[in-house]
């Protein structure tokens, strides 16, 4: 299953940041973690909209934020994923211990660069402002940022300007893969040479404009509109679809060489990053994965880290709280020949911040990272009731919080279209 590898230059995470439904920032996201704390809450708009599903997780009290990120003008041309990416990557960045660059230093950092995400960008700058007005005949009044909000690439092409990037800025889309895609092609330009350093992640908002899709497609959970917190049900025998949520996950990814030479403080080491697609064919289709793909993918990956099956200590499923949670983990099991009791402890971060589609994989990569750092599992919410199905795995569903040295954790991804995405990180130590 290995590919051949041109460069071996090795690459490493220095810096996080996060803004998610239940937390913003990495201390407070690792406390929410450890804490099993939900960000799931009761949308009155979606109540009013008359969704069959009513709750969601959306990041809190931004507002407040904005100041201390943005100016006044930037929030002009800025919509809410690129208002999430911008707070994301920025913390980041200081995480990594880089400066912010002024705004008139004609500094450009050439070695520099980012790739940040999204499913759905410019959805709710979309219904609320441009199709309204154009419909009642007020182009005119659209404003000159409309573009600039609404392009594919708007939330890099924003953090070029915020960070002075002079490398690779762009944005890509692989639905519930976004995330994760964009840490894997950060990993491998870094690690062929042609960057020294990336931000890599995903950001999306909380628009009833792209969650509504989703809802029509009856794959949101509306049974548990009164219940918020109970909402999100990964490998439950009563989950009854995903919540939707929003936010941003961004790392920096740096080769060795840089972070040492800067002494930077380093939390992992990013051992493989593998992506693939299915190819909608060997009963994978645009909402089903081939089961074939999706092994090969961690199959691969595990190869080119240099690691054995047995070395990963835990995983972070993509695990939504439908009916493809039975499968994932069976894959999981197939791929690795680790079945019943001996699968790696598994668990996901979907059960306390909902699907945040394509920020999920970056949001989740943070927290794997974190987990690992700290040496601990957060628990998996609401999957008391375990689907039968996964009765052999019980002792492998991290239920409580677990407290655990952690050397190797897996991170996967799988999204519409039948794509694939799985990381392997490696816990810091010189």
């Amino acid at each position: 299953m290995s590919r051949t590898v041109i460069n071996t230059r090795r690459v490493v995470i220095t810096g996080l940041g996060v803004i998610a439904p239940n937390a913003h920032g990495v201390e407070e996201f690792t406390d929410a973690l450890r804490s099993g704390s939900s960000g799931i809450r009761k949308i009155p708009k979606l109540e009013h909209l008359d969704f069959r599903c009513q709750v969601g997780g959306v990041p809190q009290n931004v507002e407040g934020r904005l100041s201390a990120y943005f100016t006044d003008e930037d929030l002009l041309a800025m919509n809410e994923a690129m208002i999430y990416g911008g707070i994301a990557a920025m913390d980041a960045w200081r995480d990594a211990g880089l400066e912010l660059p002024k705004r008139d230093s004609p500094h450009v950092h050439w070695e520099t660069g980012c790739i940040l995400g999204s499913g759905l960008s410019g959805m709710d700058t979309i219904g609320k402002v441009l199709v309204p007005k154009i419909d009642a005949g007020k182009v005119r009044r659209l404003g000159s940022s409309m573009v600039e909000q609404t392009m594919s690439s708007s939330i890099s092409a924003k953090l070029s300007g915020l960070l002075a990037l002079g490398n690779q800025v762009s944005s890509n889309s692989s639905a519930c893969n976004t995330g994760t895609e964009a840490i894997h092609d950060a990993y491998h330009r870094i690690r062929c040479g042609l960057a020294n350093r990336m931000l890599a992640g995903g950001a999306e908002s909380s628009s009833e404009y792209i969650w509504g899709g989703f809802d029509a497609m009856r794959v949101l959970n509306g049974a548990s509109n009164e219940f918020p917190e109970k909402a999100s049900r990964p490998m439950s025998a009563s989950a009854a679809g995903f919540v939707p949520g929003a936010g941003s996950g961004v790392l920096v990814l740096e080769s060795l060489e840089e972070a040492r030479a800067r002494g930077a403080r380093i939390y992992a080491e990013v051992l493989s990053a593998v992506v693939n697609c299915g190819g909608q064919r060997q009963g994978g289709s645009m909402t089903a994965p081939n089961c074939f793909s999706v092994r090969r993918c961690i199959q691969q990956a595990v190869a080119e880290a240099g690691i054995t099956a047995g070395e990963i200590c835990a995983i972070n499923g993509h695990l939504t709280g439908t009916m493809g949670d039975v499968i994932e983990v069976k894959n999981w099991a197939s791929a690795l020949e680790r079945f019943g009791a001996a699968l790696p402890p598994i668990n996901s971060t979907k059960s306390l911040i909902g699907h945040c589609l394509g920020a999920a994989g970056s949001i989740e990569a943070v927290g794997a990272i974190l987990q690992m750092k700290h040496g601990f599992l957060h628990p998996s919410l609401n999957c008391e009731d375990l689907h039968p199905e996964l009765s052999s795995f019980k002792t492998s569903v991290v239920q409580q919080m677990i407290e655990r040295p952690l050397n190797i954790i897996a991170k996967s991804s799988f999204g519409f279209g039948d794509v694939n995405g799985c990381l392997i990180f490696k816990r810091w130590a010189e």
